[in-house]
């Protein structure tokens, strides 16, 4: 049977060879609504095996950043993720126990499921694994697909009132039956650790306010230029993708930290013109490849949150992971980049324990 056309299309832009400008320009507005995938350190499929090299932060001085002028093939810098979310994760379990010690508090997160998606499952598995490790006590509660909205508030409501839990988490996707919005914004701004109630997204927003929780992943986008030493103010970056759950958060994150920002997205223009002019480039839209290495800026820094699986008949799954950039091309321009996997999905986890232990410090006032 012959591919579709949009079949074809997806298979060009999922290996790394280049195509034309006008060839990539008529292939995107065809690949349908962008779609954000990524998954946790603990992920199963994390067990793929990925090349990098390790940089760790010491490797760097107090006024060393990265720049243009840095910038070949033989200096490229991989960000490395899972080291950086190990050390996160090594310093939020230190202050817990400190926590523990010094007032009997220990920060409690409530995760609640609904339905029986595996992947969902083995997220919510993967969390409570992650709670355990660093000390956090973890409250799941596992509800049937034909659950009502109003079951699934009234744990909300439980949740929001119990002193001993600092965070809720809902897991997302919810059943097509329920109205998503209206159970996240049941959960209590002051325990939101995922940061997507409307208050604190707005807080976010405003110069002169502060959100009680920033987005997960975004807040990890941050975390891993600021852990490299990437210089921010004044630069121009570009985000890719304007989800509610990465894209605007992390537009916001870089305008708080004086970056001049763009936002590309699938009605943009020409986004290679746009991203060629970036020193720092967040992509987060979910199609594998798409950012060529033509559309990079040489010395630009690339933080690279897609994480798309796509065929490999050569790997024993029948498949591998790749970015939204086309890695090979874009290590040969840039002068850091995340991995896929081992960059951002492990830092997502690593902030929402920050995140609760965030919660707890403020609802206890403990320094």
């Amino acid at each position: 049977m012959a591919s579709s056309p949009i079949t074809m299309m997806k298979m060009k832009l999922n290996d790394c060879s280049p195509p034309s400008t006008a060839a990539a320009a008529r292939l995107l507005p065809l690949l349908g609504p962008h779609q954000i995938r990524f998954r946790s350190s603990l992920d199963p499929l994390h067990i793929l095996s990925f090349p990098r090299t390790i940089i760790p932060r010491s490797a760097f001085s107090s006024s060393s950043v990265i720049t243009a002028a840095m910038v070949s093939e033989a200096s490229i810098k991989v960000i490395d993720g899972k080291k950086v979310a190990k050390d996160i994760r090594d310093e939020i379990k230190a202050e817990i126990c400190r926590m523990k010690d010094s007032i009997g508090v220990v920060p409690g997160l409530a995760v609640i499921l609904v339905g029986e998606r595996k992947d969902s499952a083995t997220y919510v598995r993967n969390k409570k694994k992650a709670c355990e490790a660093a000390g956090i006590k973890s409250y799941e509660v596992c509800l049937p697909e034909n659950s009502t909205e109003e079951e699934v508030l009234k744990y909300i409501s439980d949740f929001n009132d119990d002193p001993m839990v600092h965070g809720i988490l809902v897991q997302l996707p919810l059943p097509s039956h329920m109205d998503e919005q209206k159970i996240l914004n049941a959960v209590c701004i002051e325990k939101d650790v995922d940061g997507f109630h409307p208050l604190n997204i707005g807080r976010l927003a405003m110069r002169g306010r502060e959100p009680f929780f920033v987005p997960c992943t975004p807040k990890g986008c941050i975390e891993l230029l600021h852990r490299y030493n990437v210089e921010i103010k004044g630069k121009k970056a570009v985000v890719i993708g304007r989800s509610n759950i990465v894209g605007m958060p992390a537009a916001l994150l870089l305008q708080r930290e004086d970056a001049t920002v763009s936002i590309v997205h699938s009605r943009t223009k020409n986004p290679e013109e746009i991203t060629r002019q970036a020193d720092i480039i967040i992509s987060a839209v979910g199609q594998p490849n798409m950012v060529r290495g033509s559309w990079i800026k040489p010395g630009a820094v690339i933080i690279d949150v897609g994480i798309n699986p796509v065929e490999d008949t050569t790997n024993p799954r029948g498949y591998r992971l790749v970015g939204d950039v086309c890695y090979e091309e874009a290590s040969k321009v840039a002068s850091a980049i995340t991995p896929v996997p081992g960059g951002v999905g492990p830092m997502t986890i690593a902030m929402l324990l920050s995140n609760t232990l965030l919660s707890a410090k403020r609802i206890h006032n403990f320094k």
